[in-house]
């Protein structure tokens, strides 16, 4: 089957083209396949500034202005690239009052393990074994290779960052290097029948090369490990290395971070041209360890307020960057840093996290479909469509509240089957739907965890939703509960546990008024958990495999097992308007089974394959459906690894747009 692409001009394009052709250009630029990325349309509206998954930050004068901007290299799809974001001024001198920088602009690829160190005050930008000369001005296009290997640490690496420094005050620039080392970690699927991870944790190790040549021609001596206390400096992964004076004493201290979200402190109780390193202290926030929102956290020092004392700017798995300003204080022996704040930018790009998982609906009940979305950090958030055009324009995200609290499911020590490194994380993925049939819309979510669960709306059932705390979606199971065969601990008494990170896809599958639900269930097979009326009350039935493609056979979405289960995100409507219900399905973009209705007891879908040729998915997409050009019909919005969202006007049914 050929891609189901309008041949007609978006709605999108036409009003981006007749506002500002130029900016119409570059949507061009970014739709391919004819998946256009959404934007927020709101001229004045700040956001927290941001590239797609994974944000590795190179603060610096980029422009030459005498100002600091941010230049970001994201490493993923579909996002990837290097970002400038200028910083057009504004903030306080004393950085109090942040600027709010310019949206981003793409000024070359997005490698990963870039690293930027300053030397006699310029920028000098590293990866593994190379520096790129000059980067204001050629970005990676003069790259220079290091008198040193960049694999000369022996292991299964994910990170190997490389900065300048000079560390022993000979005034030579040395190499730092730090590495995550996976060996022991391994990945995936090693909890006992108690929740006890049985692998070993991720290494975070700090290597110093020496300079032994000069500044024209550096030479390097074999690389050794820094240590602390007399034992080698090993941080849980992602070491970030930042060496500077950071408790005013003259000489230069370290500070790590790791793969989850703590900054470890290690001073320098030796001299300048001597160092000795304490052992390892958390860096504290009001006494508890200072740690950042997310995960996979990449730290750069910078005087980002040039007050003489060494800041940190941190990136993290979500795209956003964080500052962490440091007060002056230094308290017991520790450098005392404010609370994390976010950079803003002018909004640009539609984005909620990484890895967005969105449902269309009209959540504030005021006639025009918004956004309520998942996301990595395991939130769910409600942008609202201020104005019901086409395309709409959004207000910034809005994070949900249950019972009183912000919703944010995590994995915890022991709720990822990949491991404890994964504890930030959440995934969820949900649907919007009256599932107790009161008349106000309630959220089904699942997460990391693989347990179904909804939050009951009990606000005004169209236009002031509350959500009460979460509670199991219940099955009416003949025996113990299944669960997947990988997932260590037991589920509750009628508690739906699936495969993680699918969604709980909701739909009246049957048409008989009541929802039902229709997902993988916990080997993989897509199945139709029924819903019924008995006496007062609904139940939800069993799942049943009557699922199946044009041949018969049953639907199996996924049939790997541990961390390679699951992943699907599901969406049901009648893509092609022909009466029957169709299945959306992440893909590399998104994949379409055709709904060919109910036969000998088993309903059918044809593989249609994918709706689009752009490739948006590194670990996968999420589907969802709207109409905002108020045609009659359906059309595809997906969210995307980047956090952000892809529109597709729906030319399936054969008629013309």
């Amino acid at each position: 089957m050929s891609p189901k692409i309008s041949t007609s001009a978006s709605c999108i394009i036409a009003l981006v083209a007749a506002l500002c052709p130029s900016a119409a250009d570059r949507l061009y630029a970014e739709t391919a396949g004819g998946l256009q990325r959404l934007k927020f349309n709101h001229p004045g509206l700040a956001v927290d500034l941001g590239v797609g998954l994974w944000a590795w930050p190179l603060p610096m004068d980029y422009d030459g202005d005498g100002d600091w901007d941010l230049v970001v290299a994201c490493p993923d799809v579909p996002y990837n690239g290097t970002y400038f974001f200028e910083n057009p001024g504004g903030g306080t001198s004393d950085g109090a009052t942040l600027p709010v920088f310019r949206p981003g602009v793409r000024i070359a690829a997005g490698p990963r393990n870039v690293q930027v160190s300053f030397v006699d005050g310029q920028p000098r930008v590293l990866s593994p074994g190379q520096e790129y000369v000059d980067f204001p001005a050629a970005q990676y296009s003069q790259p220079r290779s290091l008198a040193l290997s960049a694999s000369f640490h022996e292991g299964k690496l994910r990170a190997n960052q490389w900065k300048y420094a000079d560390f022993d005050g000979d005034a030579l620039a040395d190499l730092i290097i730090g590495v995550e080392d996976w060996r022991e970690y391994g990945w995936d699927n090693a909890f006992d029948d108690r929740g006890r991870w049985t692998n070993g944790p991720l290494r975070g190790y700090v290597y110093w090369a020496k300079n032994v040549g000069t500044v024209a021609q550096p030479q390097y001596a074999e690389p050794v490990k820094l240590t602390a206390g007399g034992a080698p400096i090993d941080v849980y992964g992602m070491p970030s290395p930042c060496l500077e004076d950071f408790d005013g004493d003259g000489d230069l201290d370290l500070i790590c971070g790791e793969f989850v979200d703590r900054f470890t402190y290690f001073q320098n109780i030796g001299t300048r041209t001597a160092p000795q390193y304490a052992p390892g202290r958390r860096l504290l926030l009001d006494g508890k360890p200072l740690a950042a929102h997310l995960c996979m956290i990449v730290a750069t020092a910078i005087d980002w307020d040039r007050d003489r004392r060494m800041d940190l700017v941190v990136g993290q798995e979500d795209g956003r960057i964080m500052l962490l300003r440091h007060t002056g204080d230094v308290a017991d022996g520790l450098p005392q840093f404010e609370a994390p704040v976010f950079f803003r930018q002018e909004a640009d790009d539609l984005k909620f996290g990484a890895l967005a998982s969105p449902v269309a609906v009209d959540w504030d009940g005021d006639g025009d479909e918004d956004i309520a979305s998942g996301n990595t950090a395991g939130e769910i958030g409600f942008i609202e469509n201020l104005d019901g055009g086409c395309p709409p324009k959004w207000a910034a995200p809005r994070l949900l509240h249950a019972d009183g609290r912000v919703i944010r499911l995590q994995a915890g020590p022991n709720g990822s089957i990949q491991g404890p490194c994964e504890a930030k994380w959440g995934y969820t993925t949900l649907s919007v739907a009256d599932w107790d049939h009161d008349g106000a819309l309630d959220l089904v979510v699942n997460s990391i965890w693989g347990r179904v669960e909804w939050f009951r709306n009990t606000g005004a059932p169209a236009t002031d939703p509350k959500l009460a705390a979460s509670a199991p979606v219940e099955v009416e199971w003949p025996a113990e509960p299944p669960k997947p065969a990988w997932v260590w601990w037991r589920p509750k008494p009628k508690e739906l546990v699936t495969q993680w990170r699918t969604t709980p896809a909701v739909v009246d599958l049957d048409r008989d008024g009541l929802n039902d639900i229709a997902m993988l269930d916990h080997e993989g097979y897509l199945a139709w958990f029924r819903r019924e009326r008995r006496g007062d009350g609904l139940v939800l039935l069993p799942p049943q495999r009557v699922l199946r493609d044009r041949d018969g056979k049953l639907l199996r979405l996924n049939d790997k097992i541990a961390g390679k289960s699951g992943r699907r995100k599901l969406s049901w409507t009648d893509w092609d308007a022909d009466g029957q219900l169709d299945l959306l399905v992440d893909s590399e973009n998104v994949r379409w089974f055709r709904g060919q209705g109910w036969r000998d007891g088993a309903y059918t879908l044809s593989d249609e394959g994918d709706l689009a040729t752009a490739r948006l998915a590194g670990h996968d997409t999420s589907p969802t459906t709207v109409d905002w050009n108020h045609d009659g019909k359906r059309d595809l919005l997906v969210g995307a690894e980047d956090g952000c969202f892809y529109y597709l006007e729906n030319a399936a049914s054969g008629s013309t747009p």
